[in-house]
């Protein structure tokens, strides 16, 4: 399940992974969430926690992540993504080269560090 997070200025979308994520998740949440915020502002910034509850993501899901990213590519102003699964920090150091903006993981121990540097200027 993803729920979105609240409390971000406008030119961020949050949001947080629990449990297992799935392609209806990014359909029903994700995406409208993404769409509307683009309809306000020309770039924005991801926050994506995926905490210990997290269990992991469908295939169908995995899709949708890439398809809703590659879609808006050179929108992605910067992204935060907040997890202490050492698969998903990998992949984030190996596929960040891929964003045109910022791209970091952080662990869970420094989340308050990532709200603060994906609201930061600059």
């Amino acid at each position: 399940m993803i729920a979105q997070l609240q409390g971000f200025p406008e030119n961020v979308v949050a949001f947080a992974g629990r449990g297992r994520v799935t392609k209806s998740d990014y359909v029903s949440t994700v995406v409208p969430a993404v769409e509307k915020a683009l309809a306000g502002h020309d770039r924005l910034r991801l926050y994506y926690e995926l905490g210990a509850d997290f269990a992991g993501f469908d295939a169908d899901a995995m899709v949708e992540d890439f398809k809703i990213g590659m879609q808006h590519l050179g929108r992605w102003e910067r992204a935060a993504v907040v997890t202490d699964v050492p698969w998903i920090v990998h992949a984030i150091s190996l596929f960040s080269f891929l964003m045109p903006g910022a791209m970091k993981a952080f662990s869970t121990k420094d989340a308050d560090q990532a709200r603060l540097w994906i609201v930061s200027p600059g």
